[in-house]
């Protein structure tokens, strides 16, 4: 993510209108547009891995996968992202084609660029959603997964996987081995 000093302070609604006319995505944080800078290779197919087994095991149960260029809407932070892979199963969502506000599950892939923000202020940002349940980062340049849930008195849980390992996301009841999310991705 690039901050961009050309744009000047735009208000929620400036944002919304103006972005949906811009053939880049643009994150928009307390008034500021960040533009989003492209992926590699293998940070697109971890995504597509991912989302492509996420969308098969959900159909028919009433949640919707969505990859990178679906915004989720903070309200309480006044601020949109575009996370690589996000999954709502709350009916509020169906009322918008541009954005989520209620997901369950937000998945990004990391690259060097961008991992100290994914980890830090935006995962600070997204922890203000009352529906998150989990949280899970996956290098692009290794094989590692991180997961972190929400448990029941709100604090959030921390685990890392190995290749070898079956990550499960409890909100969804899915399982999936780490190794698969890496399928075809070709590290140099």
């Amino acid at each position: 993510m690039v901050a961009n000093p050309q744009f000047p302070h735009m208000t929620r609604q400036e944002y919304l209108e103006w972005e949906a006319n811009q053939e880049l995505r643009y994150e928009y944080i307390d008034g500021e547009v960040w533009a989003m800078t492209g992926g590699t290779k293998p940070h697109n197919r971890i995504a597509l891995n991912f989302a492509t087994s996420l969308d098969t095991f959900l159909a028919g149960k009433g949640c919707d996968v969505y990859i990178n260029d679906v915004k989720v809407q903070i309200s309480a932070l006044n601020s949109y992202h575009y996370p690589d892979v996000v999954v709502t199963c709350d009916a509020r969502d169906r009322e918008s084609n541009d954005l989520v506000q209620y997901p369950c599950l937000i998945i990004e892939v990391l690259s060097p660029s961008t991992e100290t923000f994914d980890r830090g202020k935006k995962f600070a940002r997204y922890r203000q959603i009352p529906t998150l349940k989990e949280y899970i980062l996956i290098a692009s340049e290794e094989i590692c997964v991180d997961c972190f849930r929400r448990g029941e008195q709100g604090l959030w849980i921390y685990s890392s996987y190995t290749p070898e390992d079956k990550l499960t996301l409890e909100t969804l009841g899915f399982s999936i081995y780490v190794k698969d999310l890496y399928r075809q991705v070709n590290f140099k």
